[in-house]
């Protein structure tokens, strides 16, 4: 029996996601992380960053700035904030 190949449903393109320089700017983040330099917040004026995750954020966002390859951020949910002002409109 021949072995075929299964293709999936979803559309993925070939290549890479996230560019080298990415990587490297999230790799750099996660460095001054563990050193305890990395800052959030706009010009550095937030507190030290503790979590991962945020870190990583940090890192992406840096990359963007400067034009490496990286995916679009998710558009933010803006139901909740809908949903309140009709239920104040329909007490009126």
């Amino acid at each position: 029996m021949a072995a075929t190949k299964k293709k999936s449903s979803t559309k993925r393109s070939s290549g890479r996601k996230y560019g080298k320089a990415a990587s490297k700017r999230v790799a750099s983040a996660m460095r001054r992380r563990k050193k305890g330099t990395l800052k959030s917040g706009r010009g550095g004026k937030g507190g030290t960053v503790k979590s991962r995750k945020q870190a990583i954020a940090i890192g992406l966002s840096e990359a963007r700035e400067k034009g490496a390859k990286v995916p679009r951020k998710r558009a933010a949910k803006r139901g909740t904030k809908r949903s309140t002002t009709k239920r104040a409109a329909r007490k009126k």
